[in-house]
């Protein structure tokens, strides 16, 4: 009888909390939710936040607060250490992937003090040179390099950067002895090949995207998987003789490992809508961007295989670990 009031009483606590579980979800957002973004307000990755932001908080009724951390360890451990209520959220992606895979020690373990809830936008990679260089085809590049060892310059962003390691994975997958340049910013970079101090760079197409229109700058192929829908006419890296290579930037976004499953849900339902909603759709595209939705475990998949990804590189390429 006592092994049946004991199953009883179990049994109606366990409904009592699933019952407390919905109401706390139905009633989720009932104040403004912060999504810390760890970089400086006005570029690409900040523009997709802001766009995505307006669109969850019409549809969730709160306003999604957008705060810029532009200190990147100290702001992805500031939202790995904040209550688990849903109302902290992260911008991460291939930054942070990068960071984890890059650095021997953090305030944080990405996989372990985080939920990934979906990806937002994919920035693919663009092999670019100046419209004058002479080369129009990878294959160019290549023979460039391979006949004239360590005189060929790619430009990136800075170094451990998304851009420079795919340089890095260039280089080592084609076999070729070149100079990596990291620059503080993309006019600086296309500057230096209209000057001819480099050959040809690696940088996110949004940011290029502009130069490449105008015809400034030649794109000779982009780092994804796919052609990208705004420029079908120009190859893959993996199209044009390095098959399966791929690099891009990404982002998405994170909660605190603890929040309830049933916030996770509707966040993950919230920034779907926003990102299939054509109108964003629309305004990404226009800027290059590639803008797609995934399930949590389809994240946290993507953030484990890239954080490995980017350690092998930075072993084979000798990088040293900070």
């Amino acid at each position: 009888m006592r092994k049946k009031n004991s199953l009883k009483r179990w049994l109606a606590a366990l409904a009592l909390a699933a019952v407390g579980g919905l109401a706390w979800a139905q009633s989720y957002p009932s104040k403004p939710i912060q999504l810390v973004v760890a970089f400086a307000p006005g570029g690409t990755g900040d523009i997709v936040a802001r766009m995505v932001a307006q669109k969850m908080g019409d549809s969730l009724g709160q306003p999604v607060v957008v705060e810029n951390r532009p200190v990147p360890v100290a702001a992805v451990s500031m939202v790995a250490h904040a209550r688990p209520d849903g109302y902290t959220l992260l911008m991460a992606g291939s930054g942070t992937a990068l960071t984890s895979a890059l650095f021997t020690k953090l305030p944080y373990d990405l996989m372990k003090d985080f939920i990934h809830v979906s990806t937002l936008a994919t920035f693919d990679l663009a092999l670019v040179t100046d419209r004058q260089s002479g080369f129009n085809s990878v294959a160019d590049i290549i023979a460039f390099a391979k006949a004239h060892p360590g005189k060929l310059n790619i430009g990136t962003a800075r170094t451990g950067s998304t851009q420079n390691l795919a340089a890095e994975m260039l280089k080592a997958r084609a076999g070729i002895d070149v100079v990596i340049v990291p620059f503080k910013t993309t006019s600086d970079m296309v500057g230096a090949m209209r000057a001819k101090d480099v050959h040809a760079a690696i940088e996110m197409l949004p940011a290029i995207q502009g130069q490449i229109s105008s015809k400034s700058v030649k794109a000779l192929a982009v780092a994804s998987s796919k052609r990208h829908p705004g420029l079908p006419e120009i190859p893959t890296l993996a199209e044009s003789g390095m098959p399966g290579f791929e690099a891009s930037s990404w982002n998405g976004i994170a909660v605190p490992a603890g929040t309830r499953p049933e916030v996770v849900k509707r966040l993950a339902q919230e920034i779907g809508k926003a990102i299939e909603s054509p109108e964003l759709q629309g305004k990404l595209l226009a800027l290059g961007i590639a803008a797609k939705a995934s399930t949590p475990e389809q994240m946290t998949q993507r953030m484990r295989s890239d954080i490995a990804k980017w350690r092998a590189l930075i072993d084979k390429a000798g990088i040293p670990r900070q």
